[in-house]
């Protein structure tokens, strides 16, 4: 089991940057890749960034690439979203997940809104 809790999400104006932080516990040395998904009331949830464990190649969805960032620290089991230029669309409830061999975890969201 890997339990997940989000943080960091708040109100910025458009043009602003918000940290978002994702840290894991439990089953942690088996989880192969973090994600970080976005989410709008009555849309479906839409992949934003994600990282491999030990190579730590990442992969961004278009509308976020070079302005968004995936990082992670391993000395505090802790994944990143620095999310830079926001803009107005970005508005949403973000949710890291953690997938293992066996399954996938997904935390309890947390909602960023920006402001126009």
């Amino acid at each position: 089991q890997v339990h997940l809790v989000e943080s960091g999400g708040g109100l910025v104006p458009s043009g602003g940057a918000l940290r978002l932080s994702c840290t894991a516990s439990g089953s942690i040395f088996d989880i192969k890749t973090f994600r970080w998904f976005r989410q709008t009331p009555g849309n479906q949830r839409e992949f934003v960034a994600r990282i491999t464990s030990g190579s730590d190649m990442t992969n961004y969805a278009d509308s976020v690439k070079g302005r968004f960032t995936i990082s992670r620290d391993n000395t505090k089991n802790t994944v990143y979203l620095q999310m830079n230029s926001l803009k107005p669309e970005d508005t949403a409830v973000y949710y890291c997940t953690a997938d293992t061999i066996d399954d996938d975890y997904w935390g309890q969201g947390t909602q960023v809104t920006v402001s126009s």
